[in-house]
């Protein structure tokens, strides 16, 4: 083996090191938050830290739904994902296309407007969509968790990057075709935008199956928490049961994994693909 190969494996070993390294430490959380899952109270708390559990303890799982009302906090934080998911899916990229695609008065002035809402901290948004719920006298209700966020502006600008990179030609082909401009977006353009959509609903699920300030804000009754909500109750002022908490935690967690380990491919092609056009 030449020197020219030496150097080139041992900078393969170096990559892979430090790759590996990178994966063990976002690893690290989750694999803290499941054998937290599974110890005693004693364990949990104890001084130095214990990292195995000495026996597991799988009591804490069904604990959770003893203690708080997480079968109902689990159903509501999916209607609200889902509602959340296919709301922005739809209007987001309706808006994305006529920016991207249509010719209209003011279009360059709407959008920079609408960007200038991403320079906008969130939670200033928060007092004025209180105020709105509680005239809707929506408070306490399912519909009040994902209202406020059916649309958004992050949504618009991803999918219109993504529609800005397929080709004009596509469109002058479904106008000789006679299509309008709704059935060239929802035959043509939609199906084309996939990993797009894939990336803008994963990462919309995450954040309305994460949000917690919100749900906490609108809703004071369990029964209307969603789980992020719902494991935030469980710690208390001078107790906190950690590993009834942690196993709560990996409980809710399940289905972004699976959701993100089936669509990881598309959701890496459609971030790579919305910054190829400007």
């Amino acid at each position: 083996m030449n020197s020219k190969a030496k150097k080139r494996n041992k900078g393969h070993i170096i990559i892979y090191i430090v790759l590996f390294s990178g994966v063990l430490i976002t690893l690290l959380p989750f694999i803290w938050m499941l054998l937290t899952s599974l110890k005693t109270q004693s364990e949990a708390i104890r001084v130095p830290p214990v990292i195995f559990p000495a026996k597991p303890v799988l009591s804490n799982y069904t604990d959770v739904f003893r203690d708080v009302p997480f079968g109902r906090m689990y159903l509501n934080t999916i209607i609200s994902a889902v509602v959340t998911v296919a709301a922005q899916l739809l209007l987001c990229s309706m808006a994305a296309y006529a920016f991207a695609k249509l010719e209209f008065p003011g279009r360059d002035i709407i959008f920079m407007t609408l960007l200038a809402v991403l320079m906008v901290p969130s939670s200033f948004f928060i007092l004025p969509q209180y105020l709105i719920i509680q005239k809707m006298r929506l408070l306490n209700t399912i519909p009040a968790l994902f209202i406020p966020n059916l649309f958004s502006a992050f949504g618009t600008f991803l999918l219109r990057q993504f529609f800005m990179s397929l080709p004009s030609e596509l469109e002058d082909a479904a106008a000789l075709d006679g299509c309008s401009p709704f059935m060239t977006y929802w035959r043509i353009m939609l199906p084309l935008a996939k990993p797009g959509l894939v990336s803008l609903g994963i990462l919309t699920l995450r954040f309305a199956w994460n949000d917690l300030m919100w749900p906490l804000i609108v809703n004071t009754s369990r029964e209307k928490m969603t789980l992020t909500a719902g494991l935030a109750y469980m710690q208390g002022q001078y107790h906190t049961n950690y590993p009834e908490m942690m196993a709560g935690a990996m409980m809710a967690i399940i289905p972004l994994l699976i959701l993100f380990a089936v669509f990881q491919k598309q959701f890496i092609e459609g971030i790579a693909l919305t910054g190829i056009k400007g």
